[in-house]
């Protein structure tokens, strides 16, 4: 007696594989706007986290040198000794901090002595990169981020 030999094939069919396409959509239009709004955040409180530790280097600048650093001298003269005037009477040897960190947008920080809303006004210019705007991250609005 010979046995047929019935030929079946396996696989998903068109309308399964439709399915699990719709439901991964679902899920993705569900997850993504989440992990978009934590990137938004996260770089918010790395700008923050920056400012605040400027902020501590330039509080060891005005003890050594009785002045913040002008706007024209900048942050730069965190890193190496400035020739511009006023020049720092004690400037340590490697600077206050070893290199500037750049906002998590890839611009510089920004410095201004006297500032607009202090003494003196370290800032990013946020998302937009434009100073003066309403997603600056400075250290006059800290609390509004944490």
């Amino acid at each position: 007696m010979k046995k047929k030999m019935q030929s079946k094939q396996s696989g998903f069919s068109l309308l399964e594989v439709m399915v699990v396409l719709v439901i991964i959509g679902i899920i993705a239009s569900m997850i993504v706007p989440n992990l978009m709004g934590s990137q938004d955040t996260a770089r918010e409180q790395k700008a923050v986290i920056d400012i605040g530790s400027l902020e501590t280097a330039l509080g060891m600048y005005r003890s050594q040198n009785y002045n913040y650093p002008t706007t024209e001298q900048g942050l730069e003269a965190l890193v190496e000794q400035t020739e511009i005037e006023p020049i720092p009477r004690r400037f340590p040897e490697g600077g206050y901090i070893k290199r500037l960190p750049q906002d998590p947008w890839g611009n510089d920080y920004q410095l201004l002595n006297p500032g607009e809303h202090g003494k003196m006004d370290i800032f990013s210019m946020g998302p937009d990169g434009e100073a003066d705007t309403d997603d600056d991250i400075g250290n006059w609005n800290l609390a509004d981020y944490q």
